[in-house]
């Protein structure tokens, strides 16, 4: 147990046997850091979780408080997936296709959007900057870097790399139009049609998409909902399928929200280099975690360039903008040939636009204020769903992003749930488009992104009497 979850757990059974009281105010994180001998940085990460939990609230300059109401909430799932292990092509498009465009509508409750409320981003002085960008552009700028991308801008992508002691220079950052074009070059890079290709069980349904689209098949591996993809099941399907390539979310997955713990990544990276597999890790919600810093990402642990690295800013600072990157590895002149083949560039003021905003140092002041918002709706949203949602009910706490899985009792069809949300104004994601043999019937996915208001509230109400 780490020492975050060990203060998390003491200051939860003094709750939980009445040492502190509902509506009772926590030590300070000064007084804690002190009586504790611990970092600061510990016990956020700590009342963090225990906010998760609903166990505590915070309120704004006063401090931590015991919740009023302290609710008992839906468990987790505690067990992995179970994929039958075979290699096959995929078929999902038309299924996600009728899901997202049903639920493309503003005037729905949006759980099952992918993306966060807008309204959380600085989207006024990212307006400024793109203004500022376009009004003093050099000419030669638009074809200065053209594959590559901005300098400036990836120089500072690079800094970012080096906050967490990974060293990736900017000649390997190539900048793309979102994180999806730096996975899609990448898997393209690395396979070709009638491939296999490893992924998680469940999976975003934009990797199935890709590979339906590429001709390539899917072998889907266990996954555990907190903990991340099978490493005895992965080496067990490489052995059997020979695959060509590993396709993985290690952090704050999506559907999940699961995170490989730092050993296991380390041990994921050098299974796949013993075998000559590339990963292509799609890292888009890194900087979205509760905790104190950034989980590592795989790529971390890389010594031959064998992970193709990407994310995004668009998750976390500039949706609609559509920049991202990938760190490709070895595979940097294969993956800045075929973007200079297919979309050739990315937009260049919207790039000298976050060049600059990230140069003027309020990313992390944003960053602080939105992971924050995002930890105390995840625990508003749980304790609704734990309030109206029916008995046996399981549901994901993820330690960044912004995704809940739910697993709903045995018996219940989330596709049947969705269609009937929908007549009530209600979006949902509904487990089979997260899998190429269209499993997981009874589970869905909620975004929790958006603001917990009575709309929200009342939208919970409504799907958990549905379901």
């Amino acid at each position: 147990m780490k020492r975050y979850e060990a203060l998390a757990e003491d200051l939860a059974r003094s709750i939980q046997s009445g040492a502190f009281r509902p509506g009772e105010r926590l030590p300070s994180v000064r007084q804690t850091t002190t009586a504790r001998r611990i970092s600061p940085s510990t016990v956020f990460q700590a009342y963090y979780l225990l906010e998760a939990r609903g166990l505590i609230e915070s309120r704004a300059r006063s401090g931590y408080y015991v919740a009023a109401r302290p609710s008992r909430l839906p468990p987790e799932p505690e067990t992995s997936s179970r994929p039958d292990g075979d290699s096959r092509p995929v078929d999902v498009s038309e299924l996600v296709f009728d899901v997202l465009q049903s639920a493309m509508h503003r005037d729905l409750v949006p759980f099952g959007s992918a993306f966060p409320s807008p309204l959380l981003f600085p989207l006024p002085k990212l307006g400024r900057a793109i203004a500022a960008a376009a009004q003093d552009l050099d000419p030669w700028s638009t074809v200065d870097d053209l594959t590559p991308g901005q300098a400036e801008l990836r120089r500072q992508i690079g800094l970012r790399y080096l906050i967490d002691g990974i060293d990736v220079p900017a000649d390997e950052i190539i900048v793309t139009n979102g994180a999806l074009e730096g996975l899609n070059l990448g898997i393209a890079a690395v396979t070709r049609p009638g491939d296999a290709v490893l992924v998680e069980s469940p999976c975003f349904y934009a990797v199935l998409q890709s590979l339906e689209r590429n001709g390539l098949r899917a072998i889907e591996v266990p996954t555990h909902p907190r903990d991340g993809v099978d490493l005895d099941a992965l080496e067990q399907a490489i052995a059997r399928h020979s695959p060509r390539a590993c396709w993985l979310m290690p952090t704050f997955h999506n559907p999940l929200g699961a995170t490989m713990p730092d050993d296991a990544k380390r041990d994921l990276v050098a299974l796949l280099a013993r075998h000559g597999i590339p990963l292509i890790e799609d890292d888009v919600y890194a900087e979205l975690h509760y905790g104190a810093r950034r989980p590592l990402p795989a790529k971390a642990f890389d010594r031959d360039g064998g992970v193709i690295h990407c994310s995004s800013f668009s998750k976390c600072l500039a949706p609609g903008y559509r920049i991202g990157w990938v760190a490709a590895g070895r595979f940097r002149d294969t993956i800045a040939r075929n973007k200079l083949t297919t979309t050739l560039n990315t937009n260049v003021p919207a790039q000298r636009a976050i060049g600059r905003y990230l140069q003027g140092g309020g990313y992390d002041r944003h960053l602080r204020r939105l992971r924050a918002t995002l930890a105390e709706q995840q625990a508003k949203y749980i304790e609704a769903i734990a309030t109206h949602f029916p008995e046996g009910t399981k549901v994901t706490r993820a330690t960044g992003g912004y995704f809940a899985w739910i697993e709903l009792p045995e018996g219940r069809d989330a596709l049947a749930l969705h269609r009937r949300a929908l007549e009530a104004g209600i979006s949902i994601a509904p487990g089979p488009i997260f899998s190429a043999s269209r499993s997981f019937r009874n589970r869905l996915r909620i975004n929790y992104g958006h603001p917990f208001d009575a709309r929200t509230e009342q939208g919970l109400r409504t799907l958990g009497a549905l379901a």
